[in-house]
């Protein structure tokens, strides 16, 4: 599930966009979806991928809590159990992150992970602990626009996609196991697919590339988006070294 989220915030994001302000992300959303994977050439349902959004007050500041969380259906537990959940505390209206938090559970596999994001807007301060191993602290150096796996999964819907011309790509930069990623995000047009509750919606269908051995194939890594002021990610496709996969919008609400 660590690769399928990270496929995940790949597909989800695009151009460096800190100058653009939030519009669409309000505070109450929750998107619930179907996570499958390709198993002997039938696409099975595994797991739910949970997104949701709370404000949060602090003594100094009012933030943006994102969540992102990963739970394999009961039936799957005693083959592979996942329970994986993905945080960032961001400013409402920018959704530059402060504060990024992982915590993952997966079969025998355990980790977690924490980003302080100091007010330079440059240095991360991390904190990682994994099963069986010594607790590990790192400071590193990002650029001015990169943010974490979680934020930039939002920060995409602040974009006018309208504006955009089939063929064109954007590059981007996210920070996820201590580095920083490029990606390459092509907007291909638009089509109409069912959207969960929502019903048939016209969305943005956009195909990523990034330097990576995490995804594969020529335009085999799709997200489509609505193509409304929301842009709530509907579908998203992914080809990775072991498999092909989807996600699928079953349910959103407090848009």
């Amino acid at each position: 599930m660590k690769k399928i989220i990270l496929i995940l915030t790949v597909l989800l994001v695009t151009n460096s966009v800190s100058s653009q302000a939030n519009k669409a992300v309000k505070s109450g959303e929750k998107f619930i979806y179907a996570a499958s994977y390709n198993m002997s050439g039938l696409m099975t349902q595994l797991a739910q991928v949970t997104m949701e959004t709370e404000t949060v007050k602090t003594s100094k500041n009012t933030l943006l809590h994102l969540s992102c969380q990963a739970t394999t259906f009961s039936k799957w537990d005693s083959f592979f159990k996942i329970r994986d959940i993905y945080e960032s505390y961001v400013d409402p209206i920018t959704l530059r992150p402060s504060l990024y938090k992982r915590d993952i559970f997966e079969g025998k596999y355990t980790k977690k992970e924490k980003y302080i994001f100091k007010s330079d807007g440059k240095t991360i301060e991390s904190t990682v602990n994994k099963k069986n191993m010594p607790e590990s602290k790192k400071t590193f150096q990002v650029g001015g626009a990169t943010q974490d796996v979680v934020s930039i999964l939002y920060k995409l819907r602040t974009i006018d996609f309208s504006t955009f011309k089939p063929g064109q790509i954007k590059a981007f930069t996210v920070v996820f196991d201590q580095k920083e990623m490029a990606v390459g995000a092509k907007y291909m047009g638009k089509e109409t697919i069912s959207a969960g509750n929502l019903g048939k919606k016209v969305c943005y269908k956009i195909s990523i590339g990034a330097k990576t051995q995490a995804l594969r194939g020529t335009d085999k890594n799709i997200i489509w988006l609505t193509a409304d002021e929301s842009r709530v990610p509907a579908l998203i496709k992914f080809s990775i070294p072991v498999g092909t996969g989807q996600l699928i919008l079953t349910k959103a609400s407090g848009l």
